[in-house]
């Protein structure tokens, strides 16, 4: 493989660490919610296998490659907001508790005291910008619930850019409307769905929310190419640019690819590996900041957690994997559990060689994916008791509820392309931790997740 930035890279590095008194100006916390090993590498093998590519991903080509635990104050098995506590201020909490101790004592962000040093902050993610790993960086409540209080935190935080799908807070528990939105405009804050007209907005603080206003829990999946849809790309171009309008000499960007764990929780390896690719992209843009800035700048990758138990390889692939099958998916596994559950609504008489014809336009089934007689009497058969009969048995995680059917498709998919899950919920794995730039080195050994927040601000001076 060839490894055109490492050597380059690592001269950079090594010049930049030889001047002892810098500290980074440019801060880049790059955060791949569930994104364990195990994603990683059925991305990368997708990138050479797939792609053709000769180079590993772009966050493997950083010099300083390591790992991370993740567990929480209460459980070996940490959620998102223990994990993003974690990782924002370097403290244990219990699951479901964000930005406090476990006794419920505020602690403060990383972003908290560089934005009191006068650093420029944006926050970007995939998903709800009050979710668990957005949240950690800037409120502090007991409950990753607190939805209205989340986001009043979020309003009155200072911070100049936040973006992500869609506010919770905005209603009550009653489905009432909150005064939220309100308490944005007070403290001066933009509010823009989309990057369109971006360049017009005069105010130093901006909150860019999805262009789709009912499609609350992410941006929407790669994978799916939803016209008009938000990107992690996008949004992370324009948060910098932001920053850099508002004239900031110095910055922190906590950049989150959420949907990464949303796929991870549904099972959809297909969705996770092009949401990790679209990640690289969002990635790519702090990576070519730092090759105009190298004696500036710190990009500091990891992930959160690992979530469903990724794996490589199963015993219908035996020590082969067939990820060229995910290039004939062309939709999430939500996005065929939400086709799946229109027509159980609709009045339209649905037949089996309706869905076949769309199981082999949107999954490749029978045209490239190898589907077998068996496999496809079974599905038949699936098809009539779960959307026919409406006798199937709802599968709940954490962000969907896949009918029974959808189910059994992507089993099918999976025993095909080599991809195993253990669990729908997180697991206990190692997660990568990457970094370049001025005090990378500092990653090089065995890390927790608290070590992460701890030696970013000791690069930092703080």
């Amino acid at each position: 493989m060839k490894h055109g930035i490492i050597s380059t890279a690592a001269a950079i590095i090594i010049g930049a660490a030889s001047i002892s008194a810098s500290s980074p100006k440019y801060i880049f916390y790059y955060i791949g919610d569930g994104m364990g090993m195990g994603q990683v590498m059925g991305a990368e093998a997708y990138n050479r296998t797939v792609k053709g590519s000769d180079d590993n991903l772009l966050m493997m080509r950083f010099p300083v490659s390591s790992v991370a635990t993740t567990y929480s104050a209460s459980s070996p098995v940490t959620d998102s907001a223990a994990a993003g506590t974690a990782l924002s201020s370097g403290v244990k909490t219990n699951n479901g508790m964000l930005g406090v101790t476990p006794d419920s004592t505020a602690v403060n962000s990383i972003a908290k005291t560089l934005f009191d040093d006068g650093y420029g902050v944006g926050i970007v993610t995939s998903v709800y910008p009050d979710d668990a790993t957005p949240g950690a960086f800037y409120t502090h409540v007991p409950s990753r619930s607190m939805f209205y209080e989340i986001g009043r935190d979020a309003a009155s935080c200072g911070y100049d850019f936040i973006g992500g799908s869609n506010l919770r807070g905005t209603k009550d528990t009653n489905g009432k409307p909150t005064d939220l939105m309100r308490l944005f405009a007070e403290n001066n804050v933009s509010v823009i769905r989309g990057t369109q007209g971006m360049d017009t907005i005069t105010s130093k603080r901006v909150l860019m929310l999805s262009t789709d206003s009912t499609r609350i829990s992410n941006i929407g999946f790669t994978i799916d190419s939803i016209p008009g849809a938000l990107t992690l790309p996008a949004m992370t171009e324009a948060c910098l640019a932001h920053l850099q309008k508002n004239g900031r000499d110095r910055f922190f960007m906590m950049v989150e690819g959420g949907n990464i764990d949303h796929a991870g929780h549904a099972n959809d390896g297909g969705t996770v590996i092009k949401e990790i690719m679209n990640f690289q992209d969002a990635l790519k843009i702090a990576y070519d900041f730092y090759t105009k800035h190298p004696d500036e700048t710190l990009i500091v990758v990891t992930a959160d957690h690992e979530t469903g138990g990724m794996g490589l390889g199963n015993n219908v692939v035996g020590y082969d994997l067939k990820l060229k099958y995910l290039d004939k998916q062309k939709v999430s596994k939500d996005g065929f559990a939400e086709y799946c559950n229109n027509l159980l609504r609709t009045r339209r008489i649905y037949t089996w060689d309706d869905m076949r014809e769309y199981l082999t336009e949107n999954l490749g089934f029978w045209s490239h994916v190898p589907v077998t007689e068996q496999q496809t009497e079974n599905l038949k058969k699936d098809f009539e008791r779960c959307l026919i009969n409406r006798e199937g048995v709802d599968q709940q995680t954490l962000y969907n509820n896949f009918n029974e059917f959808s189910v059994n498709v992507f089993k099918i998919m999976d025993s095909f392309t080599g991809l195993g899950w253990t669990t729908n919920g997180h697991s206990g794995g190692l997660v990568p931790v990457y970094a370049i730039g001025v005090g990378a080195e500092k990653f090089a050994s065995f890390n927790d997740n608290t070590d992460i927040p701890k030696i970013i601000m000791e690069i930092a001076g703080k």
